[in-house]
């Protein structure tokens, strides 16, 4: 690999490393920056004529060797075949790249979670994290049911169900627990649906036992005041941070549906926003004033892109937040300035929940706002309500000698 002046790119590159340059640009890279991908562009046209692969079956996997000649010869940057994602994903958008994930997947455990996830993802609508986890739970009983001629389902009964699901949940808490049984099901109820086995084993999944007798735990006023306050509104990501943790706070949305909110999904005009819940679950909330406020002040700022999601990252490659792993990263920082302890989104959620309640508002109109599909999630904040369930309560009785 040459180390004087290099070539522009040739082959099968050629024609996309000009719009590959300036989509960079759009994503918030430098000048500098991005003419470091394009010589990389150039670099790696070269090395893919020399190899015979097709642009279009371009994978960080079949580079490797590619960026292995580059560290050998001391290449002081883009070393490893990370550096290929942001080329991924812009030949992945015009559709360069072909799709050839199940052709490549040789292994049974393998397909059977590739179409898992994807059932998950298009037919359950789940968020990202829940996935994840769900498809690392089956992928634990796919592999116990292993066999050499590819995966025993047929053979699965009850009593395999259960010795897994006691093995996977030995040294979890009651709520990791609980995931757990909740993903088994799932599995369990997608095999059925495969046609894979015959039995309704996730009725073998037993519930976990145990109950807990905490109260949902808000913060208080004083505290988030604080917490709003302590956001520097003179930078670009203070006010973002501000707009999500009063989201958050105001009207207890989740992390992920602060995530996925997009432009389109506020209504200025109406004053209200969309929000898009578990299951693609659409509902209309009205958008309180202070909350709108900081929108409006962030999107003053909010960097030009073609992303259409609301909140996005500050710095290269500029596009949507992730995961939900992003806004608990934002809540720490601003509890760190607060000098109040850490409060995760769930916390900010509760204290929406138990400020309607104390406020005269029905379970009812609590569970709209927050996007329950069952009573018996929403009545969990019944228990905040002391002063109420006082008049309930019946006394004790005495014990007669």
């Amino acid at each position: 690999m040459s180390t004087g002046k290099q070539r522009g790119p040739i082959g099968q590159l050629a024609e996309h490393a000009s719009g590959y340059y300036a989509h960079l640009l759009g994503l918030g890279y430098s000048p500098s920056a991005a003419n470091k991908h394009r010589q990389l562009v150039a670099h790696l046209g070269r090395w893919l004529d020399r190899e015979g692969i097709p642009v279009a079956e371009l994978t960080a996997v079949a580079t490797e060797g590619f960026f292995a000649a580059r560290r050998a010869h001391g290449t002081p940057n883009l070393r490893s075949p990370r550096s290929l994602h942001p080329l991924l994903d812009y030949l992945r958008h015009r559709h360069v790249l072909v799709e050839i994930v199940t052709a490549v997947l040789s292994d049974p455990v393998d397909v059977f979670l590739h179409d898992y996830r994807c059932y998950l993802l298009a037919e359950r609508g789940l968020a990202e994290g829940t996935v994840r986890f769900y498809v690392y739970i089956a992928g634990l009983l796919a592999t116990e049911r292993r066999r050499d001629d590819g995966v025993s389902w047929a053979s699965l009964r009850a009593g395999d169900v259960t010795d897994f699901l006691t093995r996977t949940c030995a040294g979890r808490g009651i709520s990791s627990a609980r995931q757990v049984v909740s993903a088994l099901r799932s599995a369990l109820r997608f095999l059925v649906m495969r046609g894979e086995i015959d039995l309704a084993l996730d009725h073998a999944v037993l519930s976990v036992a145990g109950r807990s007798s905490a109260l949902p735990r808000g913060i208080s006023s004083a505290s988030l005041e604080t917490l709003v306050a302590a956001c520097d509104t003179t930078s670009a990501i203070g006010r973002r941070d501000r707009a999500i943790i009063l989201l958050l706070a105001r009207l207890g949305l989740r992390g992920g549906e602060v995530i996925v909110l997009g432009l389109d999904d506020v209504d200025w005009r109406s004053g209200e926003i969309v929000v898009v819940g578990k299951g693609g679950r659409r509902d209309r909330l009205p958008l309180p004033a202070d909350v709108g406020v900081a929108l409006a002040d962030y999107l003053e700022v909010r960097p030009r892109v073609e992303d259409r999601a609301v909140f996005l990252r500050q710095s290269a490659p500029i596009r949507r937040l992730a995961e939900t792993g992003a806004i608990r990263a934002v809540l720490e920082r601003a509890c760190d300035r607060a000098g109040i302890p850490y409060a995760n989104p769930h916390r900010l959620r509760h204290s929406v929940a138990t400020g309607m309640l104390r406020g005269g508002a029905c379970l009812r109109d609590i569970g709209q706002v927050l996007g329950h599909q069952a009573t018996a999630v929403t009545a969990t904040y019944a228990k905040v309500d002391l002063c109420t369930l006082q008049a309930l309560a019946r006394p004790w009785p005495e014990v007669r000698s």
